[in-house]
């Protein structure tokens, strides 16, 4: 039945059970707080020092070489005029259709922006200065449409230019 109480303590009422001695506490980890995110947000696609996106390459590349070989053709004729398009489908053009592709048009982008510098140049000398402005006026065409080649290409998409002399096939 019970056990015999101790001298000098009082018994215990009935339904009564004695306290369990405390049991050792178990490990839990420690949790975020609950306003902490439980994961760090995602970095803005493209953003500096954001890792490379996973899974395959846009649409119309077959590996992100490709894909970087066809940005250089466009971007790069902000810089260097014809010599990126013509290095791009030099380097690339035998191995990738999608690279030749997007350098040919690069390359006779670039091909027909040099003739109007040279043509806006004559006109702005034989007008004494008049119209100093013309190359200016081609060289923000030359970046705009270099741009807009660029963030299509990044697309995965060929840019025709406007007003592009096919001079390249």
């Amino acid at each position: 039945m019970s056990e015999p109480t101790p001298p000098g303590s009082a018994p215990e009422p009935p339904g009564y059970s004695a306290p369990q001695p405390p049991s050792a506490p178990s490990y839990q980890p420690p949790s975020a707080p609950p306003s902490a995110p439980a994961s760090p947000p995602p970095a803005a696609p493209g953003g500096y020092g954001a890792p490379p996106p996973a899974g395959p390459a846009p649409v119309g590349y077959s590996n992100n070489d490709d894909k970087t070989w066809a940005l250089i053709a466009h971007f790069g004729g902000i810089v260097v005029g014809f010599i990126a398009p013509l290095v791009a489908m030099l380097v690339k053009g035998n191995e990738s259709p999608t690279v030749k592709a997007h350098a040919v048009e690069a390359l006779n982008f670039q091909i027909t922006a040099t003739i109007a510098y040279v043509v806006t140049f004559i006109l702005s000398v034989c007008s004494l200065g008049f119209l100093f402005f013309l190359p200016f006026i081609v060289w923000v065409l030359v970046i705009v449409f270099c741009v807009l080649a660029g963030m299509k290409a990044n697309e995965g998409q060929l840019y025709r230019y406007p007003a592009t002399l096919r001079l390249i096939k």
